[in-house]
């Protein structure tokens, strides 16, 4: 970090108005890096949304997503693998609420990036995750 640059705070990680700072994406994309399959592995059969979280991550990780959709995609896949949110993920039923509705309104933003390949991959790593697991 540059001698005067300000340290990030967690709020400015998922602050939506700071979400393409470049810092910020570089703090989400690698919380996202070390987070997302640790706990897509642990979730997928539990959320009904593991497919378009998937298939989100497939996009951020396209080096023909724009940097903009990416940084966006960052910061939603961020939220979701933070272990503090609006909604602990420890309460059954209600805990992934949240999450949910964060990448329900990614992929309504910025569903144009995300590509039928992106999705093909995801249902691809949906099934492979449920089928380790027995379900």
């Amino acid at each position: 970090m540059p001698g005067k640059a300000k340290p990030i705070s967690p709020d400015d990680v998922l602050d939506p108005e700071k979400a393409l700072v470049p810092a910020v994406v570089r703090v989400n994309e690698t919380r996202v890096k070390r987070g997302f399959w640790p706990k897509i592995t642990r979730t997928a059969a539990r959320i009904p949304f593991a497919d378009q979280a998937l298939a989100a991550w497939y996009a951020a990780r396209d080096p023909q997503t724009p940097m903009a959709a990416k940084g966006m995609i960052f910061a939603g896949l961020a939220y979701f693998v933070m272990p503090i949110d609006a909604i602990p993920d420890l309460f059954a039923g209600i805990g992934f609420t949240d999450d949910a509705a964060v990448i329900t309104a990614l992929l309504a933003t910025l569903g144009a990036n995300i590509k039928r390949r992106h999705r093909d991959q995801a249902e691809a790593a949906v099934k492979r995750l449920r089928d380790r697991r027995g379900e």
